[in-house]
């Protein structure tokens, strides 16, 4: 058949299938579902019937007969009890506002962010050779419709490159639009749908064909097989040489992948409106099933009663015998059907899969980036919503070039049916954590994690390793001989266990170590507070009626304005008044009041309800998963914060203070001889004390704020594509100056807390002050510049170097000269002036002998300060206590930090001003006078 006219039928397709799901997502904009149906629902399901079903189960069944059928079977068996496995898994889902299989057992193990990244790892790994196997049944099929020679050459493999980069577009448009993964995929759905009709349709007329058109029915057909020995054998599962532990292992297989594959989960749990739809699912798809396979035995004894000894590959019989027949009509609608099976899979796996990889790979990193690198808060948390919706667009192209890759350099020379059983196994690992998690409340992380690693990694071994071997990849001997030579490491004979097929054996060993340590480690250590809370929400499910059952996890007061700004962000102005709403229906008594009563404290002054956070952390769960929900709540609440070692500290140190003036009163009432000396003791004591928690109030204050702030403006520029170029620039400034802003406090409270504890030191060298000075006014240039002001600075010829440390004084200089432009006007008044004079040391006690004290000078014309706040501006977050005061704008450790500074140095800082007349802020420093430190 023509290339132009097959090329023109496949994008044709494609076409159809952008104008269903574009139908589909109008129609749900005007709230008239065309998917809120169990018949749509049941043939979603239908995305189980990949290529492997269309082109493969008859290659398979034309060398193994009857093996396929357990592949099918299985699915059928496990259908009526969904009702008790699968509902219950949907029940999770909604309430915890899960999304993939990732999330699932992240939620269930303590919301863990490792356990969910490895989980997504397995996932990837195990499911790009099986959309490999789809490029490979689109490129396979294509050679077969135009005669265009190998798979993986030429136009066949530019037609599945095409076809790809199509299904990659239809799936980022209709399948990756917004942050919230938990949104309906309307479109997705209907043209899944629409597929599952379509291959159903395909094969029935073709398997017809075969059966009535070449040959004269089922009777006819199987007496011609029955007459040659090599079919004959076929009608039996022992003279297939299937032996009982093969066909139990892909039952095994088969149950574990309708329930686990991403795609599966995503179409029977996350896509599902309706849990009673799954009565209708129950018997429809388990239908849909068989009337699908009802052909395969016909075309496969057909195709080798027709076409055996051609040389044709058995995974083409369906296309092929029409073909071979002259029917190129029947043909193409056929390979249409192919195309139908291979591309729902493709697409409804990648959507699946990006989701995980952003939310449990690169999410969990952005949440914790500003605790271990403030610097890089500004880059990334300013646009952390469009960084999570970008990234999942490009997860959809990174897994199909994935697959793309393999197929090109390893799937290519694979069979489809052994493929898709390699991926089968890998997702059967999840089998122990997620049954464990539903029915056993004893299953731990520790031990979830540690089994899925043990049998992935022997997943990978037994199976995925040998399929290098062929492609010459890895060597045979790997297979003969063992790694290194050692016998018990061969892939199909590990630890000397032979007599298995290599399924069966790769599934045995993996099992047996995954769901060892699962449960042996689960029982050597009890379970977290945190894991035992999700196991009751997983294992008790259906006994849980309300949301106040689940505020064990949240404690303490946190602020609702911060919570109510963290959903702002990530859901938008509508959606969270909508759920505010919803959850103040609920629960009345949760929520604050805007006219404050006796017993009720105002909106903006009152704490968040411990059910309101977890009612929080849900929603945000949706689009980003619950790990990183847990770690952007916990920020705002106070709980598990973001981690800074000194802070803790200090309060620590607070909290044993508070300890010791319990215990000097205790004894202070029993004794009642105390002396004068040492109630001033107890009295200083009690002042440091305030001053501590003052300190700590102030900068658990200070960080909470641009926090809060940035994280709330950045999701608004992500959930608002199309806002306008000045609102948005005049957000991202806000974001750049909150960032900064935070960055800076972080830096002056580890400063301030290190020459506290007397851990700062100074690396002393000779510093050459025309540098000094020069790099400084560098560092404030633009400042000057912008705010149009003139500096001055008055430098003797020969000024000796100081014996200091360069950063440490370069720190002083740049602060001064920065609140000095800050008091300095902005209309081209501002004047600066920087003295430097040397002289011999004023006469003052207990001074230091030097031979010569430098002083600098930072004098401005500005508003001055006021002669009763100048004694207190060197204190700790005094501007930031007294922002009503006339001074410049900070946090208030600026000054504090120059102070400690300048003390380290054996020098003085003060300052000389008026209201209105400007300020001078001096420093003394001592030099020593010698030829060396001579600039």
């Amino acid at each position: 058949m023509s290339k132009l006219l097959v090329i023109a039928f496949s994008f044709g397709y494609l076409a159809l299938l952008f104008g269903v799901a574009y139908a589909a997502e109008r129609r749900s904009e005007a709230r008239k579902s065309l998917v809120s149906n169990p018949y749509v629902y049941a043939l979603s399901m239908a995305v189980y019937c990949t290529a492997w079903t269309y082109y493969g189960s008859v290659g398979r069944a034309a060398h193994h007969g009857l093996e396929f059928v357990s592949i099918y079977l299985g699915p059928t068996l496990l259908a009526p009890a969904w009702w008790l496995v699968l509902r219950k898994i949907i029940r999770v889902c909604r309430q915890q506002r899960l999304t993939s299989i990732a999330d699932f057992i992240s939620a269930r193990y303590g919301k863990s962010a490792s356990l969910g990244a490895l989980v997504t790892v397995v996932c990837v790994l195990g499911i790009v050779p099986y959309i490999a196997l789809q490029i490979k049944a689109i490129a396979m099929s294509f050679v077969t419709m135009t005669g265009s020679g190998a798979g993986g050459e030429g136009p066949a493999a530019a037609t599945a490159l095409y076809t790809t980069g199509a299904l990659a577009v239809f799936t980022i448009f209709f399948g990756v639009r917004s942050v919230e993964a938990t949104e309906r995929h309307e479109g997705i759905v209907l043209a899944v749908a629409l597929e599952s009709v379509l291959k159903l349709v395909a094969f029935l007329v073709v398997g017809l064909f075969v059966t009535f058109g070449l040959f004269g029915g089922f009777k006819d057909l199987f007496d011609q097989a029955a007459a040659v020995p090599a079919l004959r054998q076929l009608f039996t599962l022992q003279g297939a040489g299937v032996t009982g532990g093969g066909w139990l292992t892909l039952l095994v297989l088969s149950m574990s992948a309708v329930l686990l594959l991403p795609r599966q989960f995503q179409v029977s749990v996350v896509e599902n409106v309706d849990e009673d739809h799954l009565r209708k699912a129950m018997w429809l798809f388990p239908l849909y099933l068989i009337v699908i396979n009802v052909f395969v035995l016909p075309i496969a004894f057909g195709g080798m009663l027709k076409l055996g000894g051609r040389g044709i590959d058995a995974d083409t019989f369906v296309l092929a015998l029409p073909l071979a027949a002259g029917h190129s009509w029947l043909a193409l609608l056929t390979y249409l059907g192919g195309i139908s099976a291979a591309s729902s899979m493709i697409i409804v796996e990648t959507i699946a899969l990006s989701v995980m990889m952003s939310n449990h790979l690169l999410m969990p990193l952005l949440v914790r980036v500003p605790a271990a690198r403030p610097a890089l808060q500004t880059r990334w948390f300013a646009y952390l919503g469009r960084v999570a919706l970008q990234s999942r667009r490009l997860a959809v192209l990174a897994v199909l070039l994935l697959a793309y890759g393999y197929y090109a350099e390893v799937g290519k020379q694979l069979p489809l049916v052994n493929t898709g059983l390699v991926s089968f196994a890998a997702v059967a690992q999840f089998v122990p954590a997620v049954l464990g998690g539903l029915y056993w409340k004893g299953g731990t992380r520790r031990g979830a994690t540690m089994g899925l690693l043990a049998g992935f990694g022997i997943w990978f071994f037994t199976l995925v390793l040998p399929t290098m071997v062929g492609p010459g990849k890895l060597p045979p001997s790997i297979l003969t001989v063992g790694v290194g030579g050692i016998a018990g490491l061969r892939p199909f004979a590990l630890f000397g266990l032979e007599g298995l097929d290599y399924l069966s054996h790769g599934l045995f060993w993996s099992w047996f170590f995954n769901i060892g340590l699962y449960v042996g480690l689960s029982l050597a250590k009890p379970p977290t507070a945190l894991e035992l809370r999700q196991a009751d929400v997983f294992v008790d499910v259906f006994q849980r009626r309300s949301l106040g059952e689940e505020v064990a996890g949240w404690q303490g007061r946190t602020p609702y304005p911060d919570v109510r700004a963290l959903l702002l962000g990530f859901l938008g102005k509508k959606r969270t008044n909508q759920a505010l709403r919803t959850f103040g229906s609920r629960f009345p008594d949760a929520m604050p009041q805007d006219n404050p009563s006796a017993n009720a404290a105002p909106a903006h002054f009152a704490s968040a309800d411990p059910r309101l956070l977890t009612y929080a952390e849900k929603l945000l769960a949706g689009s980003l998963g619950p790990a990183s929900a847990r770690m952007l709540v916990a920020s705002v609440a106070g709980a598990e914060q973001i981690n800074y070692d000194n802070v803790v500290g200090m309060l620590r140190e607070s909290q044993q203070l508070l300890e010791a003036n319990r215990q000097l009163l205790k004894q202070s009432r029993q004794l009642q001889r105390l002396t004068d000396e040492l109630r001033m003791a107890y009295d200083q004591l009690q002042a440091l004390d305030q001053r501590k928690d003052e300190f700590l109030y102030t900068v658990t204050h200070e960080l909470r704020t641009p926090l809060t702030s940035i994280r709330a403006l950045a999701e608004i520029l992500a959930d608002n594509p199309d806002l306008e170029e000045p609102e948005r620039q005049r957000f991202q400034l806000t974001i750049s100056r909150e960032a900064e802003r935070l960055t800076r406090l972080i830096s002056l409270v580890l400063d301030l807390e290190k020459f506290e504890s007397g851990q700062a030191t100074l690396e002393r060298q000779p510093v050459p002050v025309p540098e000094l000075l020069e790099e400084a006014v560098e560092v404030v240039g633009q400042l000057l510049r912008d705010k149009q002001i003139n500096l001055r600075i008055d430098l003797p010829p020969h000024v000796p170097a100081l014996p200091a440390d360069r950063d440490r004084l370069m720190q002083v200089l740049v602060n001064l000269l920065s609140n000095a432009i800050k008091a300095c006007r902005a209309d081209g008044s501002g004047r600066i002036r920087l003295t430097v004079t040397c002289a011999a040391p004023p006469l003052r006690a207990n001074a230091a002998a030097h031979s010569e004290v430098l002083t600098l000078v930072v004098s401005d014309n500005g508003k001055g300060i006021a002669v009763a706040e100048q004694e207190h501006i060197f204190e700790k977050f005094f501007q930031a206590r007294n922002q009503t005061t006339r001074k410049p704008e900070g946090t208030g450790l600026g000054l504090a930090i120059t102070k400690k500074i300048v003390d380290l140095h054996h020098g003085r800082l003060w300052v000389e001003s008026q209201p209105d007349q400007g300020a001078s802020f001096f420093i003394e420093l001592p030099v020593v006078s010698t030829p060396e430190l001579v600039s």
